[in-house]
């Protein structure tokens, strides 16, 4: 039995902002490749503690990547306006905490936390995510090192943040599979972007989650990708789904999702297209929760919900959650962001 791991740290718009470092051994070879890839790229992206910028990439693969063009662009110009604005977005003060701890399983620790307060265009950014890792926690933490600066250096993500998220995962899983994960390592991803405190972006592949809580009723952000609900996804591209007795429906008998990051001897039957969604924070919203599926195994949305809407910060609440979680008897690794309001 491992023991538990953990770490913790809340922040607010006032306070030095740094990301969850969990260095751990890596491939050497695999990791040269990867961080040679990384620095061809140049971002405008800064930090609030290290104002280092990033490399934009250069390349993407075009015919890859050309495949999200769509003629439907539901999310255009939303993440800068909506029509009551006048080209004024307003503002709301919010803090994040985050806590993450290691589970009973038998493997290393494989959850990684992204929580950065960033200003970029003027705008006040709130960068949220949980890379929940399976076989191993090389993808988990590609994904929290890139994933971010590929979004946001994306092209048109400001005018058409949907088209742009896709792309950038799209990129970044190609980056994964060259230079990174072997044939079954894999990482689910929830991403939150949230601007000025008024607006939120979600991206969503896998089964960790985001939800809000809003007049103390849970709201969720994202969907899961579960093997039975997208059961024809998965058979159009030539896989199956089937669930041995006592099991969880699993991907060609192995994956128990449908939608994740690496995992290449499975990527011709499942994806790492997200759900993107986005919509605006009112005065009615309390506090947005991202977890991995170590608390949501044991845990309603309402219930997390309930557990934390008499707390006092986000920092204390994200823990308290966590502490949930285990006496519920969650024995996966555990991570949880809180944001509040």
């Amino acid at each position: 039995m491992l023991p538990f791991l953990s770490q913790s740290h809340c922040y607010s718009s006032t306070s030095s902002e740094s990301e969850l470092s969990k260095d751990k051994v890596m491939h050497q070879t695999n990791m040269m490749k990867a961080e040679s890839n990384f620095h061809k790229r140049k971002s405008t992206l800064t930090t609030d503690e290290h104002p280092s910028p990033f490399k934009k990439r250069i390349s993407r693969r075009g015919s890859k990547v050309d495949s999200f063009e769509r003629k439907e662009q539901p999310h255009k110009g939303m993440v800068t306006r909506y029509p009551n604005e006048k080209n004024n977005p307003s503002s709301r003060h919010f803090i994040h905490g985050y806590h993450l701890i290691q589970g009973q399983m038998n493997h290393g620790m494989e959850d990684y936390i992204f929580a950065q307060r960033r200003n970029l265009d003027g705008y006040d950014l709130g960068l949220y995510a949980i890379f929940d890792g399976h076989s191993g926690h090389e993808v988990a933490k590609y994904l929290r090192n890139h994933l971010f600066e590929n979004i946001l250096s994306e092209p048109g993500f400001w005018e058409n943040p949907g088209q742009a998220i896709k792309k950038a995962c799209k990129a970044t899983d190609d980056e994964i599979l060259e230079n990174i994960a072997d044939s079954s390592r894999g990482s689910t991803a929830v991403a939150a972007i949230l601007v000025n405190g008024v607006k939120l972006l979600v991206a969503n592949v896998g089964d960790s989650r985001a939800i809000s809580c809003n007049k103390g009723r849970a709201k969720p952000l994202t969907v899961d990708h579960d093997p039975e609900k997208e059961k024809a996804l998965v058979e159009s591209r030539g896989g199956f789904v089937s669930k041995r007795p006592g099991n969880v429906p699993r991907v060609d008998g192995q994956l128990a999702m449908t939608r994740a990051f690496g995992d290449g001897k499975l990527k011709e039957h499942i994806t790492a297209e997200p759900d993107v969604t986005i919509q605006k924070i009112d005065e009615d919203t309390e506090f947005i929760i991202l977890a991995s599926d170590g608390l949501w195994k044991v845990m309603t949305n309402q219930e997390a919900c309930d557990c934390i809407k008499n707390g006092d910060g986000a920092q204390k609440a994200a823990k308290k959650l966590v502490k949930e979680a285990i006496s519920l008897g969650s024995c996966d690794d555990i991570s949880c962001i809180v944001i509040m309001f």
